[in-house]
């Protein structure tokens, strides 16, 4: 599956063309390297999300064949670090 796709699927992101975005902009790395919205991602990847206010690191557990319902969502991923980053203005 697409890395946008996924992104999409597992409600990291909400919509694909912001997944797109966001690895156009170069703020998701797949284990390490920046990746494109059309890598193809599986089972054990370590995805990184590097936004100006927020920083997430998960494990990719399972990948689909499609879509899923909102309350299996989060069971595709384990979460390994989230941090809120706050700007003082």
């Amino acid at each position: 599956m697409r890395l946008d796709k996924f992104l999409k699927v597992s409600r990291i992101i909400k919509r694909r063309g912001l997944a797109k975005e966001a690895c156009d902009a170069g703020i998701i790395r797949v284990n390490g390297v920046v990746a494109k919205p059309s890598r193809k991602v599986k089972e054990g990847d370590i995805v990184e999300i590097d936004a100006a206010r927020v920083y997430l690191k998960f494990r990719i557990l399972r990948v689909p064949q499609g879509n899923v319902r909102k309350d299996e969502a989060s069971s595709l991923y384990e979460m390994l670090e989230e941090k809120r980053k706050w700007t003082e203005e």
